[in-house]
């Protein structure tokens, strides 16, 4: 179906609105793809913040023009799905690399995050980031390491001087007569 110029304009405000606030990007080809697993992929997208849509080329390359995905803009050939990542970074990579595992059709072409475009195995990299969760707790393990260590320093030298201690007065009772 084809779009008129008002309904072209409104695909182009939404994806550069999301673009403009989104953590990365990836396109890929799903030519192919059933509408089962295209259903299920776009299930599975908003349960885990991936804005994910099937664009033409030229709108897209619009909406991108402006922002960190600006990079992609030659890249983008071919039927693709644009997935961005708007709540962690590595969420769309999780999304298309999961959904890829089933689904040969579906093929990353184009992975971009911070204004660097990389090449299609960078999805695998990007799915492993960890999610915000995953952060947040090794956040906290890196933050209180100091205190525990801290910690176990003050107890090894309070237990070195209560043996310190404990010997002379040991020795002391020993020696006096009962």
């Amino acid at each position: 179906m084809a779009l008129n110029l008002s309904q072209k304009q409104d695909v182009v405000a939404q994806v550069a609105q999301v673009a403009a606030t989104a953590h990365s990007l990836i396109a890929a080809e799903y030519a192919g793809t059933t509408v089962e697993q295209m259903t299920a992929m776009r299930k599975k997208a908003r349960e885990t913040g991936v804005f994910l849509k099937v664009v033409k080329n030229t709108l897209a390359a619009r909406a991108v023009t402006g922002t960190e995905y600006e990079v992609a803009k030659d890249s983008l050939v071919g039927p693709l799905l644009y997935a961005f990542s708007l709540e962690e970074p590595g969420a769309a990579g999780r999304l298309i690399k999961e959904f890829a595992k089933t689904n040969d059709k579906l093929q990353p072409k184009v992975v971009v995050v911070g204004g660097q475009q990389y090449p299609a195995s960078h999805v695998d990299v990007l799915a492993s980031l960890p999610t915000r969760d995953q952060a947040l707790a090794m956040l906290a393990r890196v933050l209180a390491e100091p205190a525990a260590m801290f910690a176990r320093a003050v107890k090894a030298v309070a237990d070195k001087q209560g043996a310190g201690e404990a010997a002379p007065a040991e020795a002391a009772a020993q020696a006096e007569p009962a």
